[in-house]
């Protein structure tokens, strides 16, 4: 199945949110996503927002918002940690920001991932 381009105004409302964060921006899943520490915690895939979470982050958030799941960018293989927040989600402008502040620390938490060599000759 075919991905849809990323949503213009998502990518928007993410960059605005992560104005102060000291991250890395990268180019993934046709969209800017965002990096700490060299691991990977928020970026727009197609009409979600995708961050990545702790464990308890995620039960927590899977279970006060039913219409929040796993990022699953291939049917029936989620990337573990990460879930899918929907465009309404990012309305509310203090929850979003409050969900950015744990998924960031969470990723900064996490040991500095080595980037991979270059396959290029």
């Amino acid at each position: 199945m075919a991905w849809k381009k990323a949503n213009r105004d998502l990518i928007d409302r993410l960059e605005k949110a992560l104005a102060g964060f000291d991250t890395e921006p990268k180019f993934m899943f046709g969209s800017p996503t965002f990096f700490v520490n060299n691991n990977m915690f928020a970026g727009v895939h197609q009409d979600t927002v995708i961050l990545r979470l702790s464990g308890a982050d995620r039960e927590a958030l899977f279970k006060e918002h039913p219409d929040i799941g796993p990022f699953t960018p291939m049917e029936g293989r989620p990337m573990k940690e990460y879930a899918a927040l929907p465009y309404d989600f990012t309305e509310d402008e203090d929850a979003f920001r409050e969900l950015l502040e744990k998924s960031y620390a969470y990723a900064a938490s996490l040991p500095f991932k080595p980037p991979k060599r270059s396959r290029k000759p």
